[in-house]
């Protein structure tokens, strides 16, 4: 994990830096431009013991054993609270929206972009079965990101949280084009770093679990990103100018 936090943040360095090297700028905001896809981070997820696949199952739903279906459902009953970790810049919500590709529904499923666990179906070989967790951006700590879903995944397979039997899914078809009705009986995604924050702030203990994250590091860290909340919602935006400048 500590490998792949290292090799992310080398790649970071390296994209801004070839850049700076040919007199441009890069950026890896997750939404730099309106009205255009985001910039996601998905983070494909599997684990081996003693070198053997442990999501691997023939017979399983997607070819997943059911410790990678408990895992999944401990990743989406903590999503919320993963998000401030995962998502921590107030622009990481509005890549969080329909219609552009990017993740907005608490759900599973193969192939399905729209929930935020996908299942890929090219993924075939045994060693290869997977998910990915598609909503993370490159805004977030890579450290902090994939300990805490490490720690959501890991608290999923010991309390056996099975994603089916809470609803989560799997949603086989394309959750954009449902009637309104029927999305309006889904869970989504905090739709603010504020409201992550908040869901963070309730739902922790799986990350202290063990003393990987202190408690003292969570508190700090949701003050620290308030405070950084607080200080955007008091800056003029461009867009107010255009909206009420002439009013």
């Amino acid at each position: 994990m500590s490998k792949m936090a290292d090799a992310t943040m080398m790649i970071k360095y390296i994209i801004h830096n070839t850049a700076a090297k040919y007199g441009k700028s890069a950026t890896l905001m997750p939404k730099p431009v309106y009205g255009e896809a985001g910039s996601g981070m998905h983070v494909h997820m599997l684990l081996l013991k003693d070198g053997e696949p442990v999501f691997s199952d023939d017979y399983g739903y997607s070819h997943l054993s059911k410790t990678a279906h408990y895992f999944i459902g401990g990743l989406l009953k903590h999503i919320g609270s993963l998000c401030a970790i995962t998502n921590p810049s107030t622009n990481s919500f509005k890549r969080l929206v329909p219609g552009f590709e990017a993740p907005v529904t608490v759900g599973y499923a193969t192939s399905n972009r729209s929930a935020v666990i996908r299942i890929p179906a090219y993924a075939k070989q045994p060693s290869e079965r997977r998910f990915e967790i598609r909503n993370p951006d490159a805004t977030c700590n890579p450290y902090f990101c994939y300990a805490a879903l490490l720690m959501a995944g890991l608290d999923g397979i010991k309390n056996q949280i099975d994603p089916h039997e809470n609803g989560w899914g799997p949603y086989d078809m394309n959750l954009y084009n449902l009637p309104e009705e029927e999305k309006a009986k889904l869970k989504g995604l905090p739709t603010s770093l504020e409201a992550a924050l908040d869901c963070l702030e309730a739902d922790y203990d799986y990350l202290t679990e063990g003393g990987v994250f202190p408690e003292e590091l969570i508190k700090n860290f949701i003050k620290r990103k308030r405070a950084e909340c607080s200080e955007i919602s008091k800056i003029p935006h461009p867009v107010e100018f255009e909206k009420y400048y002439n009013l």
